[in-house]
């Protein structure tokens, strides 16, 4: 009895530790596991929204988004949501998707605003689609695709959007992209390369365009662009000063331009070389400066824009005009060095391209400078006052600007609306409005006989036969293109930054120095 005991003793005592170890044991199991589920649900779903997620080692959102998503930018919810609206309305398969591609994650402010100008415009071209065109097929359903601001952000993008060609999506256009970028350059490669029509709003770099400089085949095969190229635009411009120029007085210029510079600003300077062969300002300095890779960011230019501004001052007196080949965060600092320079007495006109639309909504430019002796002449992509102040007979017309007008009024409330407060003067909104305009066009001409939806490849094919009756009637101007899918002598609006912040129309000018005739049919 006594073994008995002391055996029964000896187990039991054990078996309570145990009982106990394991039961610490499995209490470890049990936390560890729900610490890393709860690890796992808030450090590895990188899931941002439907069609949108955050790719491994980034923190923005990239993707396509196909339901109701602003990444993250208040001023973009209302537009958004009236996408929304518009495409839950769309019943059955007859729609197709067509795409806005832009950084929508991007943090620049003025960035923003273009951004959101033409998003706002690329949905009143969808509404327009939709609802004013005699029931005509397929309908549209437009949704946003985020390019990111990395140099490679794009990648997932435009493999997802690669995808929806082959979906229930049915992809058949990408528009929009923005700026001339090196990483959009690319962008556009590759959604081409996948036969993926692509309809460019802004880019107006002559590298971002086919049939440049008698290279064959186009690199960017099923590319349409609304916005002249910056040769195109160099050549209107050129066109303006030489009926305003004062023939009286020789007229000096100097090139301040971006070294290495990208697309945009490589283009811009070259165009500006070739203006002053044979045009009224003659060349007397060129001056470089670098900005920082990402030419949003300030980097140290002020710096070197002082010591350029000095450099001014020291030309001869007959140098009035300057030619700036460089992006919008540079201008705006070069306009400031100029505010303050040490010739105040004397006149100067600086002469630049589009991206100068951006100072429209520039916080930090001293509008000041303005009021003494400097002006500042742009080509804009577009202006609301182009087509309404004694227009030309052809190129455009002011019944094509007053359309979307009456969309903007309607847009204003339900159902159509409300969009959130819009801006004209920048001209973004009426490009977007005409890129996706082009879009709806060359999906709708591919339709084959009998069919309501057209085969991908077919959407391409038809910007070689925009033009003639055929064209479009963009709110920015007639809209007619060459076989490469280049708008044929398209208006250019020379616009002049004001001290009071908005941009004043100037007058039309012309890339072939008069407006197109009325059939716009591009030579061959």
């Amino acid at each position: 009895m006594a073994g008995g005991m002391g055996t029964w003793v000896r187990e039991h005592v054990w078996e309570i530790p145990l009982r106990r170890y394991l039961s610490l044991l499995l209490a470890a199991v049990l936390v560890a596991g729900g610490v890393f589920g709860v690890r796992a649900l808030t450090h590895d779903d990188r899931r941002c929204a439907p069609g949108v997620s955050r790719p491994a080692g980034s923190d923005e959102c990239v993707g396509v988004a196909t339901g109701v998503y602003d990444f993250g930018q208040p001023r973009f919810h209302q537009v958004v949501e009236a996408i929304g609206r518009e495409n839950k309305g769309l019943r059955g398969g007859g729609y197709v998707t067509v795409a806005l591609m832009l950084p929508f994650t991007s943090t620049s402010p003025t960035n923003l605003n273009d951004i959101e100008h033409q998003l706002q415009g690329a949905y009143l071209a969808q509404y327009s689609a939709n609802h004013d065109s005699n029931g005509q097929s397929p309908r549209i359903r437009l949704v946003l695709a985020n390019s990111g601001t990395g140099k490679d952000s794009w990648r997932p993008t435009v493999d997802q959007l690669e995808g929806m060609t082959r979906s229930a999506d049915r992809l058949r256009a990408v528009a929009g992209i923005g700026q001339s970028t090196d990483p959009n350059q690319a962008a556009v490669a590759a959604l081409t390369g996948h036969g993926i029509p692509v309809i460019g709003s802004s880019i107006t770099a002559d590298e971002l365009a086919n049939g440049q400089h008698g290279k064959k085949p186009d690199p960017y095969p099923g590319l349409a662009r609304v916005a002249p190229t910056n040769t195109d635009e160099a050549r209107a411009l050129a066109s303006y000063t030489k009926a305003t120029a004062d023939k009286a007085n020789e007229n000096k210029a100097m090139l301040v331009y971006d070294k290495p510079g990208d697309p945009y600003t490589n283009s811009l300077k070259e165009s500006f070389i070739a203006l002053m062969n044979g045009s009224p300002y003659q060349p007397v300095l060129e001056q470089p400066f670098t900005p920082p890779a990402d030419r949003s960011q300030e980097g140290t230019t002020a710096n070197t824009f002082r010591q350029i501004t000095n450099i001014v001052c020291d030309t001869p007196r007959d140098t009035r005009t300057i030619l700036f080949a460089g992006r919008h965060t540079q201008l705006r600092q070069f306009v400031n060095a100029l505010g303050d320079r040490g010739c105040m007495d004397r006149s100067f006109q600086v002469l630049t391209g589009d991206e100068a639309s951006y100072l429209t909504y520039e916080k930090e430019l001293d509008r000041d400078a303005l009021r003494h002796n400097l002006s500042v002449l742009f080509t804009s992509l577009a202006h609301p006052d182009a087509w309404l102040q004694n227009p030309p007979k052809t190129g455009g017309a002011t019944a094509d600007y007053q359309t979307l007008q009456r969309l903007l009024k309607a847009a204003s409330h339900k159902p159509a609306g409300p969009i959130g407060p819009v801006a004209l003067d920048d001209g973004q909104l009426i490009i977007g409005y005409d890129a996706l305009q082009l879009a709806v066009h060359g999906i709708r001409e591919a339709v084959p006989e009998g069919r309501s939806i057209p085969a991908l490849a077919d959407v391409g094919l038809q910007w070689p036969q925009v033009k003639g009756s055929l064209k479009v009637a963009g709110a920015s101007g007639w809209i007619c293109l060459d076989e490469h899918g280049n708008p044929y002598d398209k208006a250019v609006p020379i616009v002049r930054l004001t001290p009071q912040g908005d941009s004043q129309f100037v007058q039309l000018a012309w890339p072939e120095g008069k407006p197109p005739g009325k059939d716009c049919l591009p030579p061959a």
